[in-house]
């Protein structure tokens, strides 16, 4: 399925490099109700998003941090290019020296990553010092006129180009995209600019193939200690000095120039400190301005987060207890998940013994019917398939032994909400709005996981409108997982050819955890009851001895 050609677009509309006036974060990112994309937050907190990506997470920088985060919540990648994604992976684990070399480039940066920050979204209050930043360093106020972060984020930003043109040549086409962003930021007037020297011409910056050879323009020097204007300051007091000793002896009045020179000493810090507000007003603020404005720093940058992501894949592979695999992509207009020896992302290094499951969503089982009592690893088992498909997506490890995926533009996953209730809907109402939401917004491509639909107030009311919404569901063409307890639904369904059905095994110690195929007809609430001793027999022992307290 790998192809050779280069994919025909591996970057995202929106860039990570804010050009506003605050950095980017992971609390930007996050789905809202009015803004989300592969994940709603409801989905997101159902099936434990933050846990997982917290899981996943091996990066080092945090532009690559942003980018694991934004493939985990928000992107959709077409299937050629997850597989060019894939291919490049697959040759970082399999060339050690290319991923050497590409984790050594990156730690290479990583100190350096935060000093752009503070050039391109750092407040500078003025003042001589210039170190560190003021009160709080998460707010980005700092000190001094911003001639330190000037030079740091100029520098930082050099470092990576020119570190990108000595890393080898990768084979995957993937990875020559991104390295090949990276140095091509240095062929734009962008980096020019960055670079320096950067020339001054009635309010605006010129770089030094803009500048006419022979017209004198003066240069900006990152340092509150210009040369000229202290040469003029210098002039101007000994012309001062000249003037009251020469000019003016016969007065005697000599006296005066060493008072003047002496009430020149407070005012030369003013003097420099009215030149760092010039140039941080004039310079550096317009001219970070459009540093974070320019779209090839921000493809640079994100070309750097990308590569820290698949180094953070491998990383995340290397991490899993028991098989891993790359999912088999499939371009396809319906949604496919055939996984062997699937486990549960977040629990696979926490239980040892985690029992594997088949999961099997194809147009043979587009509508999955799951049964079985509370307490058995329903919950888990749809959990599972949706984490396991946004790993899969993200082109990254599934803890399995065989994967088979098309990409979803969609993940829905509906739970019992009565903590959230519409006013004058009451929990069947909000629950069905919920439902309707989810129908509504669902496509062939869509991966939808209903714990339990809403039910009417009598029993052939909540027939009718489950076995209608499943259907609406099944024609959709959606991949559908239902958990209940409503065994006469299921036989409704098979009497018309809908649906796959899997149940939890249950062996007389109770259940394997396994889904076997099959509808749950037993209850096994007495057990549950018993094991949290809130049985029969707990009861009657309970009013027995209340009884006996009372006599």
């Amino acid at each position: 399925m790998n192809s050779t050609n280069p994919p025909t677009n591996i970057w995202q509309d929106e860039r990570l490099l804010s050009s506003s006036d605050q950095p980017a974060s992971i609390d930007q990112l996050r789905p809202t109700e009015s803004d989300y994309r592969l994940l709603d937050p409801k989905t997101y907190d159902a099936i434990e998003a933050e846990a997982l990506f917290e899981q996943v997470d091996h990066t080092k920088t945090h532009i690559g941090r942003l980018v694991v985060y934004r493939s985990l919540t928000q992107v959709v990648n077409p299937a050629p290019v997850l597989q060019q994604k894939q291919a490049a992976l697959r040759e970082i684990v399999d060339d050690v020296q290319m991923y050497d070399a590409l984790n050594g480039y990156v730690d290479h940066l990583v100190r350096g990553e935060r000093s752009l920050d503070h050039l391109l979204y750092g407040e500078f209050t003025g003042g001589l010092t210039t170190e560190e930043p003021v009160d709080n360093a998460e707010e980005l106020v700092f000190g001094g006129h911003g001639y330190r972060q000037y030079k740091d984020g100029t520098r930082f930003v050099q470092q990576m180009v020119e570190s990108a043109n000595d890393l080898p040549r990768p084979k995957s086409p993937y990875l020559c995209h991104l390295i090949d962003a990276i140095g091509c930021l240095e062929e734009s007037r962008i980096y020019s600019l960055i670079k320096g020297p950067v020339y001054l011409a009635s309010g605006k910056f010129k770089t030094k193939k803009e500048k006419p050879a022979f017209l004198p323009l003066p240069k900006f020097r990152p340092t509150i200690f210009k040369l000229i204007p202290m040469l003029l300051f210098a002039v101007a007091i000994y012309a001062i000095l000249f003037a009251f000793e020469t000019v003016l002896p016969e007065m005697g009045a000599s006296y005066i120039g060493y008072g003047i020179l002496a009430l020149t000493v407070p005012v030369f810090p003013i003097v420099l400190l009215a030149i760092g507000v010039s140039d941080r007003d004039s310079i550096i603020y317009p001219l970070r301005k459009q540093f974070r404005e320019s779209p090839e720093l921000a493809k640079a940058m994100e070309a750097l987060g990308m590569l820290d992501e698949l180094l953070c894949y491998h990383r995340y592979g290397q991490s899993l207890n028991g098989d891993k695999v790359l999912p088999q992509i499939f371009d396809e207009q319906h949604h496919l998940l055939s996984v062997s020896n699937a486990k549960n992302p977040l629990l696979i290094n926490q239980i040892p013994d985690y029992v594997p499951n088949e999961i099997g969503l194809d147009a043979s089982g587009r509508l999955v019917i799951i049964t079985g009592p509370n307490s058995g690893g329903k919950t888990a088992y749809c959990k599972t398939i949706a984490q396991i498909q946004l790993l899969g997506q993200m082109g990254c490890y599934i803890p399995a032994t065989q994967a088979q995926l098309v990409p979803v533009e969609h993940i829905y996953y509906q739970v019992p909400d009565p903590g959230q209730l519409d006013a004058g809907m009451g929990r069947f109402g909000h629950e069905l709005k919920r439902t309707r939401e989810i129908f509504f917004n669902s496509t062939p491509r869509s991966l939808v996981v209903l714990d339990e639909l809403s039910e009417g107030t009598t029993f052939e009311e909540k027939m009718a409108l489950s076995e209608y919404i499943l259907k609406g569901f099944h024609q959709l063409g959606a991949s559908i997982l239902l958990v209940t307890h409503n065994h006469e639904l299921c036989e409704r369904l098979q009497k018309d050819g809908v649906g796959k059905y899997l149940q939890i095994e249950f062996k007389p110690e109770g259940p394997t955890h396994r889904l076997i195929t099959g509808v749950s007809r037993v209850s096994h609430a007495e057990r549950v009851a018993s094991a949290i001793g809130f049985s029969k027999q707990d009861v009657e022992r309970h009013l027995e001895n209340q009884r006996g307290l009372k006599d």
